[in-house]
């Protein structure tokens, strides 16, 4: 009596784990060949692989490398900074121009804008880039010629990096002005200024 006791017993135990063998469901951490494995449901995809529209990779596709422009500390040339810039706040021309009136902390650079100067906006018509600052800009620029150049310079090649930019205008207030400080016109749109770089 007892030995079949035994043989049923041993079968249910043998019944149970093959049911338990049988129950496993999708996204469940199992072995396979000895090895630990792990596949999300529905998407075919293992836990360790990333697919291609990964946090990761959206972030990078928010970001852009650019070069602004700040003149030497002997007034002589521009020097190209480079500069990643975020496009989820807005467009590239803007953050552009916000990058660039961060200002340089670079040897052998030096600021040229005015630290109290606000972007008002940048604009796009055509292939000319219309660029809004506060009077502040005119106000508080203290140069002479080679600063006033330096400083048109600085804002005119950083825009026309882009290569669908070809002209800058100059905005005071949204206003056209006919110069900064007496040395150039800025009454029309100014295209690069390849002379001031290396």
């Amino acid at each position: 009596m007892k030995k079949w006791k035994d043989i049923l017993l041993t079968g249910m135990i043998l019944a149970a784990a093959v049911m338990t063998a049988g129950c496993g469901t999708p996204g469940e951490r199992g072995t396979v060949n000895g090895t630990s494995s792990s596949v999300t449901a529905g998407t075919g995809t293992s836990a360790g692989e990333v697919s291609s529209s990964s946090p990761a990779k959206k972030e990078a596709a928010k970001t852009m490398q650019i070069k602004v422009y700040y003149p030497d500390d002997q007034g002589m040339k521009l020097i190209a900074v480079r500069r990643t810039i975020s496009l989820s706040g807005g467009d590239k021309y803007t953050a552009a121009m916000k990058a660039l009136l961060e200002g340089t902390k670079e040897k052998g650079q030096t600021n040229i804008i005015p630290r109290q100067t606000k972007l008002r906006s940048v604009s796009v018509r055509g292939d000319t880039a219309y660029v809004d600052f506060s009077r502040d800009l005119v106000r508080h620029f203290t140069g002479g010629s080679t600063g006033e150049e330096m400083l048109v310079g600085s804002v005119v090649n950083t825009m026309t990096g882009f290569s669908e930019i070809r002209k800058v205008q100059i905005l005071i207030d949204g206003e056209k002005v006919e110069t900064l400080a007496g040395h150039m016109d800025l009454s029309a749109p100014l295209t690069r200024m390849n002379h001031l770089l290396d």
